[in-house]
């Protein structure tokens, strides 16, 4: 009988466990499609935290890993170009007018001149013009081979764009201040704080007109190259600037030329005096001859022995 019980309760109990299983399976397979909608729910935050914590790949042109959506665009060059020629030519007022109708025909425009009053053969000039720069290397071949024979040729170039855009940025940045001080000037109550506002107010003027002085020399040479032409007529010395060497050879020609600067000066200073000395010998011979008329007429004094006195020796016993 116990077998019986036990073998009773024992099938129950596997019949309970076989029902049991069988419901939360069906279960599962009807509600399997929210547990992957959850699980995939809160995957998504999870995978987001994991996006921001690993490292981002560099594209070119990211700085520190950071997408920048700026875009660079490539700025004029600001460039001062200056060229320095002598050509040799003929005849020096002829090749002056020649060159002033080419520069001009060029747009550019003569800014200064210097010329020499020597004759013809001797005779040089030098002019500075003002070229526009897409023009400037056409016309220096131009000047070279035209007027005459060139001698020489000197060119340089500077980049300015750095310079150009911080004058630029400083005018700005004192244009802005220079707006919120005179706004602050209207909110001013006391006498002190309009005087102090005003003081400021200059400064930052002054300053404001210096860098849009430099800002317009920088437009101007930009804009325009400079190109220094000195023509010579067929005899005139070509004077070059000589390199300075150094060491004793380089010592001895600064002495040299020492000497002979002192010794031009010293004939120039004889040359300008000599005519004066020249103008005043007549004179000079005039008063010599009256100081020795007047010698001659004075008398001669003659100056007598004192008398003897009552017990002094005589010549005699001295």
């Amino acid at each position: 009988m116990r077998r019986i019980r036990y073998g009773i309760a024992l099938s129950a109990a596997c019949a309970t466990l076989l029902l049991t299983g069988c419901g939360g399976s069906g279960s599962y397979a009807k509600s399997g499609a929210a547990p992957a909608a959850m699980s995939q729910a809160e995957s998504a935050p999870a995978e987001a935290q994991i996006r921001q914590k690993q490292p981002q790949q560099r594209k070119p042109g990211d700085a520190d890993g950071i997408v920048s959506n700026v875009k660079v665009t490539q700025q004029e060059r600001q460039v001062i170009y200056t060229g320095s020629m002598t050509v040799r030519v003929k005849q020096v007022a002829a090749a002056v007018e020649q060159a002033k109708q080419m520069v001009t025909a060029a747009g550019g425009y003569l800014s200064k001149e210097e010329s020499s009053s020597a004759s013809d053969s001797r005779a040089s000039a030098t002019l500075e013009f003002k070229i526009p720069p897409d023009k400037y290397g056409g016309m220096l071949g131009r000047l070279g081979k035209e007027l005459g024979t060139q001698i020489s040729m000197k060119q340089a170039t500077e980049d300015v764009t750095l310079q150009v855009a911080d004058v630029e940025s400083r005018l700005k940045s004192a244009q802005q201040s220079l707006e919120s001080l005179r706004s602050l000037l209207k909110r001013a109550d006391t006498i002190g704080q309009v005087l102090d506002v005003e003081r400021e107010i200059s400064a930052r003027e002054a300053d404001l007109e210096s860098l849009q002085a430099q800002q317009k020399e920088l437009a101007t040479q930009v804009s325009m190259a400079t190109l220094t032409l000195r023509l010579l007529g067929p005899v005139a010395v070509a004077e070059e600037p000589e390199e300075e060497s150094a060491g004793f050879l380089g010592g001895l020609k600064a002495g040299w030329r020492g000497l002979v600067s002192f010794t031009m000066g010293l004939l120039t200073v004889l040359g300008a005096v000599l005519p004066w000395l020249i103008a005043s010998l007549p004179l000079l011979a005039l008063v010599i001859y009256l100081v020795r008329r007047d010698r001659t007429r004075k008398p001669r004094i003659t100056t007598r022995p004192p008398a003897p006195r009552p017990g002094d020796p005589g010549p005699e016993a001295a």
